[in-house]
C-alpha cells in the first residue's frame, strides 16, 4: 500500500472515530504539527485551525455548563469550564481516541515522544474542532465537542481529577492507603523551548507526564496515576 493510500486509510479511520465528516485536506492539516511543516518546505500547519477550534470548544462548553447548571454562579461556571478546556483534559480526550497515532510530526519531535505530549495532543484536538467547524458547520462542531467532553462532564470524580489532578491523586492515595505521591521532575531543551517530564510514584503505580512547565508536567503525571490507581481500586 502506498503512503498516500495509508494516509487516506488513516484519515477515514479517524473520521469514523470522530463521527463527523471533515474535508480530508482540512483534517490532514489539523493533524500537521509545525515540526512536520518546517521539515517539509515550510508547508502549512495546524495552528490557525487550533486558534479557531479553541473558540468553538470554549463556546460549546460554556453554553452546555450554563444551561445544565442553573445553580452555579459565574465563578463556579468559569472554574468548571477552565478544567474541561485545559491542556490536561484535552490531552486525556485525545488519548481516548488514540489521536497520537495520526499526528504528522517532524522526526525530532516524533523521536522525543511528541505523539504523547499533552500540549501537542491538546492543540491538535482544538485544530480538529476548527476543521470540523469549517467542514460541517457550527452545529456539527458543537455536537463533536460535547461528545468528546461528555466523559468529563458525566463523571464527577473524573471531572474533579481533571480540575485538580494532584489533589485528587493525593486524596485517592489516602483512601487506598498507598502513601503520599512522590514527584520528580527533569527538564530538557534550550531555555526558550524548555520541556519538563514529571514522574510520580504512589504505591505500586508509576506514571509520567510532560509539559512546557513543571506544574503542567506534574498535573499530567498525576492524572495518569489517578486513572491507573482508580482502575486498580
Amino acid at each position: 500500500m502506498t503512503d498516500v493510500a495509508v494516509e487516506r486509510s488513516s484519515l477515514a479511520e479517524l473520521t469514523q472515530k470522530l463521527g463527523v465528516v471533515i474535508d480530508p485536506e482540512l483534517l490532514l492539516l489539523s493533524l500537521t504539527h509545525r515540526s512536520w511543516a518546517y521539515e517539509n518546505g515550510q508547508s502549512p500547519h495546524n495552528e490557525r485551525l487550533e486558534f479557531l477550534g479553541d473558540s468553538v470548544l470554549g463556546q460549546a462548553v460554556t453554553v452546555r455548563l450554563y444551561t445544565a447548571h442553573p445553580e452555579l454562579d459565574e465563578g463556579a461556571l468559569a472554574k468548571r469550564r477552565a478544567s474541561v478546556v485545559s491542556t490536561v483534559a484535552l490531552a486525556e480526550i485525545a488519548r481516548g481516541i488514540g489521536l497520537g497515532a495520526y499526528l504528522r510530526l517532524g522526526r525530532g519531535e516524533d523521536q522525543t515522544g511528541g505523539r504523547d505530549k499533552d500540549s501537542i495532543l491538546a492543540d491538535t484536538t482544538e485544530a480538529i474542532l476548527g476543521a470540523a467547524y469549517l467542514s460541517a458547520g457550527a452545529e456539527a462542531a458543537t455536537a463533536l465537542v460535547l461528545r468528546l467532553v461528555e466523559p468529563l462532564l458525566a463523571d464527577p470524580e473524573r471531572y474533579g481529577a481533571a480540575m485538580d489532578p494532584k489533589t485528587s491523586l493525593q486524596e485517592l492515595a489516602a483512601r487506598t492507603a498507598c502513601g503520599a505521591p512522590v514527584y520528580s521532575v527533569a527538564a530538557q531543551g534550550p531555555d526558550h523551548d524548555r520541556r519538563f517530564t514529571a514522574t510520580v510514584e504512589v504505591g505500586e503505580v508509576i506514571a509520567r507526564g510532560t509539559g512546557s512547565s513543571k506544574k503542567q508536567a506534574e498535573m499530567s503525571a498525576a492524572l495518569r496515576a489517578w486513572r491507573e490507581l482508580s482502575a486498580r481500586a
